[in-house]
């Protein structure tokens, strides 16, 4: 689903008259097609399937590696994605850590990236994003287990209200064999100790 650009353009002009300001003014006169390039970009995953970079999968038994089998969990860490918050249009942006167990069929790393940032790219809140994330790659993989991990640091926390500018989000979604706490305690271990999430605007 395409953004509508000139609708956005026509009511970044609003919104500017709005709060007092004159959107012809030179410093403002191009304000309002670059919030709508902004946003085409930000609100790029609205209607789009996320689950499409999974359909590509390598057999694990017939594959180009057998000789290879994981014997244990992929983990894929510090997925960097920016999100926007649904309540206040501010960005969110930190840090995502993806683990499953894998099956007879496996994907490129790449196609988790993807599914982040299609997932991302929605008016969301984090604790929704990690539980899309995680279903998105139960429902679509051949996997017994999934775990998805958020660390990320929000603009309505750090620039607004509180104005709590070091505060950061974490959020844990589990599917299958790690919604099981023991399950899952060496994953937790090996994405380490989480970093404060950055990219925030503060």
């Amino acid at each position: 689903m395409a953004v509508d650009r000139e609708r956005i353009e026509r009511l970044t002009r609003e919104l500017l008259e709005a709060i007092g300001e004159d959107p012809d003014r030179p410093g403002l006169k191009q304000t309002p097609a670059r919030v709508a390039e902004l946003y085409d970009e930000f609100f790029s995953g609205v209607g789009e399937d996320a689950a499409s970079p999974l359909a590509r999968t390598i057999s694990v038994s017939r594959g180009p590696a057998p000789e290879t089998l994981p014997s244990g969990a992929v983990l894929l860490r510090d997925i960097r994605f920016r999100s926007v918050c649904e309540h206040h249009l501010l960005p969110f942006a930190g840090h995502a850590h993806i683990a499953y167990q894998p099956g007879e069929q496996v994907v490129g790393l790449g196609a988790l990236v993807r599914v982040v940032e299609t997932i991302a790219a929605r008016p969301q809140v984090q604790e929704r994003l990690g539980e899309q994330i995680a279903d998105t790659i139960a429902e679509h993989l051949d996997t017994r287990g999934v775990l998805v991990v958020l660390d990320a640091v929000h603009g309505c926390v750090t620039m607004r209200g509180g104005r709590q500018t070091d505060a950061s989000t974490l959020t844990i979604a589990a599917r299958g064999e790690y919604t099981d706490p023991v399950a899952r305690a060496e994953l937790i271990a090996l994405i380490g100790s989480l970093r404060p999430a950055q990219g925030a605007e503060r």
